[in-house]
């Protein structure tokens, strides 16, 4: 029985001992310590770092995605580190048919969704859908960096969001699995994805074809069921996203802009010291501007690409073909027109590198 009670005695005084040592550890912080960021002497306030997650839904290797990253870099230098954006890309986080209702939420700080899917909410950027508006390279860039982008993004009044800047994924082009597209006639009786947008959904009725609207992510599954005969993206978009694998005809159109609306969570933005915003959207005019010769040089070396591809059938679209396109067009500028207002058409097509000022 003594042996027994000095047993338990040990055993109580024991665990005595390890609680006294585990809370001395706890109270001087060596317990479920947090994990320390790691700064030199010049970088003040680190420990109060800003984390901002900015979340989209195209590869790492696409203008979009390495426009992202680059932002992240940017912003972080600029910041001295006080701020670093953690970029989730591939929709990894959000597919593009729920990425603004997160923003919205405050789950996500940034999006950079397509201004495409944000028409149901802006619109006046309808008229960017439009096809055949831009006419150019030097004409994308003049829209979206200068005084005719800020504008733009003033027409976003969801007060819990709040515009940054306009990205660009460079034309689009169009592409089938059966046959090229170079006449409205080759259209006819087809079925093409389309992102969300009443603009496109017109555009492909117009030429007498079908659409399913499908989120960006499931672009490469639908062409691998054959859901639909054709679609349209970018170069760098059929070549990252290997669409070309479903889609052998491809049609060097340019008849429309894929570009993006990089946007805040406003409370978010609010929140943010002043001196941090200033630095914040310093790298994104950096971003932007660098986007613009990025996306240039990812689709002219991807399209070289494509064009090696023994099985991949690559055509011009003659000027006079384009004139028959336009034909069908008519009546969807007349109604962006009159939804949107004929000046916004005509204060970006006034902005085509022949009449630019920049």
């Amino acid at each position: 029985m003594e042996h027994d009670h000095m047993k338990y005695f040990i055993m109580a005084s024991i665990l005595t001992i390890i609680g006294i040592i585990t809370f001395i550890l706890f109270d001087n912080g060596y317990l479920f310590q947090e994990q320390k960021i790691t700064f030199d002497e010049e970088q003040s306030g680190l420990e109060d770092q800003i984390i901002i997650h900015l979340s989209h839904v195209t590869a790492e290797n696409t203008p979009k995605g390495l426009a992202a990253q680059k932002f992240s870099e940017l912003t972080f230098e600029k910041t001295n580190g006080r701020v670093k954006v953690q970029v989730y890309p591939n929709g990894i986080l959000y597919s593009d048919n729920d990425e603004l209702e997160a923003l919205r939420k405050g789950n996500v700080q940034m999006i950079a969704p397509s201004y495409t899917n944000m028409t149901d909410i802006v619109p006046q950027w309808k008229v960017l859908d439009l096809p055949f508006l831009f006419q150019d390279y030097d004409h994308i860039k003049n829209v979206f960096t200068g005084e005719t982008g800020e504008q733009l993004l003033q027409f976003i009044t969801d007060k819990k969001i709040k515009g940054l800047a306009f990205w660009s994924n460079g034309f689009k082009q169009m592409t089938n699995d059966s046959h090229p597209l170079l006449e409205p006639e080759d259209f006819a009786g087809n079925t093409f994805r389309i992102m969300p947008g009443e603009g496109l959904k017109k555009q492909f009725h117009a030429l007498g074809a079908k659409t399913i609207t499908t989120s960006f992510t499931e672009v490469f599954s639908s062409l691998e069921k054959q859901m639909v005969d054709g679609q349209e993206n970018t170069i760098s978009n059929i070549y990252t996203k290997g669409l070309y694998q479903y889609q052998p005809y491809l049609t060097l159109s340019n008849h429309g802009v894929l570009g993006y609306a990089v946007m805040v969570n406003q409370d978010f933005w609010d929140s943010l010291p002043e001196d941090i915003r200033l630095q914040i959207e310093d790298a994104m005019r950096e971003t932007t501007l660098w986007n613009m010769e990025k996306s240039i040089q990812m689709n002219e070396t991807q399209l070289v690409e494509i064009q090696k591809m023994e099985d991949i059938h690559v055509y011009e679209l003659p000027p006079d073909a384009k004139d028959r396109w336009s034909k069908h067009f008519k009546t969807l500028y007349q109604e962006t027109k009159q939804e949107a207002g004929s000046d916004l058409i005509e204060l970006i097509g006034n902005k085509s590198a022949k009449d630019s000022q920049n």
